[in-house]
């Protein structure tokens, strides 16, 4: 099994369906992730987890395993759903990576090496451009699309240790994205390594964000199934059922102890950074 060094930070969480989620508001979560791509070495990987990838673990234990790996990152309405459940509280910050990256390459202001990884090969390139007008100061490169097998996959990586990225994001979806990383990323490739799902989608305009006020309601989910309701049918009209389910399954078997258990910080309430709603 290959293990990630891990950074100095070591960031509050509680824990949700026994994986433990960082406890952080936003002007803490970025702080975090820039800090752990400014130290001088180790790793650190973060993912994110909502309520589609949490119903994915119940049955997947190599996805679990690894996410106890990872620093992870509450996305969406249904972690604050789960939170209060099992903690009495939401989450301080809804996390989720379409927002998070794009406020991330905002708030860092000391230029970086960022490579991409993922996505079909013309919603890559959109996406790297996108970026590079996002935030130009930073140097954005696009190493291989998300269709690559394992001999790509090694090759892919190749490149990247030649180009010693300080940021390395991947988006192939979940567990698909996490699984890679765990397999063909090590501690040379990047200082910071994200898993970001449908993140280059949404960049490159290829898929529209909600109305900002449909996404104040807690309905971007609503929006995305009347965009696409052949792929995410299965996903929302039956993954919000059976994740209520998980959540009362855990309720009445107990919880189970987690390694960092549950810290919790102060509340605060600070407004998301711009992020990149699309080029």
């Amino acid at each position: 099994m290959k293990l990630f060094p891990r950074t100095s930070v070591h960031p509050p969480r509680r824990a949700i369906f026994n994986i433990p989620i960082c406890d952080f508001g936003w002007k803490e979560a970025l702080a975090f992730a820039d800090e752990a791509a400014s130290l001088p070495m180790g790793q650190t990987v973060i993912s994110f987890m909502n309520a589609n990838n949490a119903n994915v673990l119940q049955s997947d234990e190599d996805y679990r395993n690894i996410l106890m790996r990872h620093t992870v990152l509450p996305d969406g309405h249904g972690m604050d759903i789960a939170s209060r459940a099992f903690h009495g509280s939401a989450f301080p910050a809804n996390l989720n990576g379409t927002d998070f990256v794009p406020s991330l390459l905002t708030y860092m202001t000391r230029p970086r090496r960022v490579v991409l990884i993922g996505a079909r090969p013309d919603i890559l390139a959109r996406a790297t451009e996108a970026f590079k007008r996002h935030t130009p100061w930073h140097d954005f490169i696009a190493v291989a699309d998300g269709f690559i097998d394992h001999q790509a996959s090694r090759e892919a990586m190749d490149r990247v240790s030649e180009l010693a990225p300080d940021i390395l994001l991947v988006a192939m979806g979940t567990p698909r994205q996490e699984k890679w990383v765990d397999r063909y990323v090590g501690p040379g490739h990047a200082r910071l390594v994200l898993t970001v799902g449908a993140l280059f989608d949404f960049v490159a305009g290829d898929v529209p964000r909600a109305p900002q006020a449909v996404r104040r309601m807690r309905l971007e989910w609503v929006y995305r199934l009347a965009l696409e309701p052949k792929r995410l049918w299965r996903r929302y009209l039956l993954g919000i059922p059976l994740f209520f389910l998980h959540i009362l399954g855990s309720l009445w078997a107990g919880p189970k102890p987690v390694e960092g258990g549950r810290v919790i910080i102060e509340r605060r309430s600070p407004r998301a950074p711009a992020g990149l709603d699309q080029p």
